[in-house]
């Protein structure tokens, strides 16, 4: 419940797992919480909006205000922990980078046999490398671990394609994202000295 005031405007950012999705397959089970409250004008102001990771929930309030060091998950209450490094990285990535693409399809599957959430994204910036996302996670029910995984697409068509094969458990393994063209360029040139940039870079 992380918040932080200034003069007569307070700001609560909450991240809450919704339990009511359950009874709708498919359905974001996780929702985020905006609300000020002006104590000088006796008002407030509430947006919500539901999500399919903990990630993007943070993104959607760190780009509503909240300082990315306030949103942390609560370990105790945030479900399986991360299994591995990638996982974390990933996580991190989503929550800083968010506002990069646009979420496009998602599918939460609570099944104790297969917990699993599959999300669709489209970079906003049409010469990204790989312009559709696919993030996965999964659920390991033995370990109560999680992992989350991302893969590129060139089209749309092929990114739904390969999460209705996850979701039916027929996909194979996730396409890489391709990388972008500084990292590809040929062996023998220098790569340009950059210049210091105000914004977050990927």
């Amino acid at each position: 419940m992380p918040s932080f005031a200034w003069l007569d405007l307070v700001q609560r950012n909450y991240v809450l797992f919704d339990r009511t999705p359950t009874w709708y397959p498919g359905m974001p089970q996780v929702l985020a919480v905006y609300l000020q409250r002006n104590h000088e004008k006796k008002t407030f102001a509430f947006e919500q909006a539901p999500l399919p990771l903990p990630a993007m929930a943070q993104s959607w309030l760190i780009h509503r205000g909240c300082p990315p060091d306030a949103i942390g998950l609560d370990p105790e209450l945030s479900g399986p922990p991360p299994v591995d490094e990638a996982t974390r990285a990933l996580e991190r990535r989503l929550a800083g980078d968010g506002d990069h693409y646009a979420m496009g399809y998602s599918y939460t599957s609570d099944d104790p046999d297969d917990m699993v959430v599959v999300v669709a994204l489209r970079a906003l910036d049409e010469r990204a490398p790989s312009p559709f996302r696919v993030v996965v996670e999964e659920v390991d029910t033995e370990t109560w671990t999680h992992s989350l995984r991302e893969g590129g697409f060139d089209t749309v068509g092929e990114a739904l394609q390969w999460c209705e094969d996850r979701l039916m458990g027929e996909a194979g393994p996730l396409p890489p994202v391709r990388p972008t063209a500084a990292a590809s360029r040929p062996p023998g040139v220098a790569k340009a000295a950059a210049s210091p940039s105000p914004g977050r870079s990927r």
